[in-house]
């Protein structure tokens, strides 16, 4: 019993302990929420028929976009302001009223980018007028949400006030569950964007509540935060824009030189890739927060920084080889509709888990405020991705899997590079 105590009293042990119990409480929660998000995800692949899967996709990938570029760097501005005051009550909910005014007013331009191009795809998909006025009705609320959703998660994550906020997870997506079932009865798209809209609304009003201990967020919005978060969205909002379209470049060709076939069987590997959005939830609520609240010290950066990087290789590493090993039960998961997809389900988790270390370093630099230049990264994807274009065959589904491992190639190693540059530049 003494051995123990000295171990727990060790600096170094008692450390990694509490990693420990903070990990496995936070991932326990983040596992229930993944697994009825996956369940969901299963659910909605199975009822829905093929043609109305690939118009929700489409539509799924659109609302991605929205949200991407509703923020253009806001959250990360929020963060970074918001690690510097995250124990003053009264100036943490200046930065969150402020971020939240200003993605009401990208979401404006948000929406009159991005509707009209769903339009065109949706009809060029098929789709009928009365189809596409219900899925883009439908698609409101979700987007809605996302608007708040986001931002509000910081005030608790920089508190790692997590339990609330992963409970609060849950019961959004247990009640987006019990109303996907109703796909059962109606299958059709806009029934399920429907029922992915309403519980994150409802979600939004109980994490008003969570924020409420932390922040006092009904204020106006300070025009110092604003100038702040402005000059890092300046910095992030062409990488925001590029990325709307090279970050689901594969749809988007798919969408225009493949099959409604083709889109349904992109987006139901891309839903098993879901998966890994836990360790980016996890990421993002433990680590993120707590790199952006480090003092200034180099080394202490660097050391912490190359040990996610070997984590995160190792993980993905790991990930790559379980499914290429055994596929065949995560594609029995997806039902009949998508057997033989053996190769193209490899291909996909390589894909994604290359996009899950980009979004991890580059969330780690824009949390100390260091961003990569837009100018790097859209320049570096264009050249990869007009050269991919050359390299694959991109109107099959596995030349467009391949097409996007190697454009996913290039944000890893730049993204990289940036954080060595700006923490050597100080």
């Amino acid at each position: 019993m003494s051995l123990i105590n000295r171990v727990y009293a060790n600096p170094k042990y008692s450390k990694l302990f509490e990693w420990g119990r903070v990990i496995s409480i936070a991932g326990s929660a983040q596992i229930l929420v993944q697994a009825t998000g996956l369940l969901t995800g299963i659910l909605i692949i199975r009822m829905l028929p093929t043609k109305e899967y690939a118009f929700y996709t489409l539509a799924n990938t659109m609302l991605s976009t929205m949200t991407v570029l509703a923020d253009g760097g806001i959250s990360a501005g929020v963060m970074a302001q918001g690690g510097k005051v995250w124990k003053d009550k009264k100036q943490l909910g200046l930065v969150l009223s402020t971020g939240l005014d200003l993605r009401r007013k990208f979401a404006v331009f948000s929406l009159l980018v991005a509707v009209p191009i769903l339009i065109y795809l949706l009809l060029h998909q098929g789709a009928t007028v009365w189809v596409i006025l219900l899925i883009i009705a439908t698609l409101i609320p979700s987007f809605y949400a996302a608007l708040s959703d986001s931002l509000l998660e910081i005030v608790p994550k920089l508190h790692q006030d997590i339990r609330p906020l992963q409970a609060n997870q849950v019961m959004v997506n247990l009640f987006r569950m019990f109303l996907s079932t109703l796909s059962i009865f109606f299958p059709f798209t806009f029934i399920i964007l429907l029922a992915n809209g309403i519980p994150r609304m409802y979600g939004n009003m109980k994490l008003q509540k969570i924020v409420s201990k932390f922040a006092e967020s009904n204020q106006p919005p300070d025009a110092g935060y604003r100038k702040n978060i402005i000059e890092i969205v300046k910095k992030m909002m062409p990488g925001s824009i590029y990325y709307c379209i090279s970050g689901q470049i594969t749809i988007w060709l798919i969408s225009f030189f493949g099959t409604t076939e083709s889109i349904a069987k992109i987006g139901a590997l891309g839903r098993l890739s879901m998966v890994l959005s836990i360790f980016t939830v996890l990421f993002g609520t433990l680590i993120t927060p707590r790199f952006a609240r480090l003092p200034d010290n180099r080394t202490s950066l660097l050391s912490k920084f190359i040990t996610i990087q070997v984590v995160m290789v190792i993980l993905c590493t790991t990930i790559c080889g379980i499914v290429y090993l055994f596929p065949q039960p995560a594609l029995w998961i997806l039902g009949q509709k998508f057997q033989g997809l053996e190769v193209e389900l490899t291909l996909s988790i390589l894909a994604s888990c290359l996009a899950l270390m980009s979004g991890v370093f580059f969330s780690l630099s824009s949390s100390r405020g260091w961003p990569t230049h837009p100018a790097v990264l859209i320049i570096g994807n264009i050249i990869f991705v007009v050269t991919g274009a050359f390299l694959f065959n991109v109107s099959t589904l596995k030349g467009a899997l391949w097409f996007n491992i190697f454009i996913n190639l290039y944000p890893v190693t730049i993204h990289s590079l940036n954080f060595y540059y700006k923490t050597f530049k100080k």
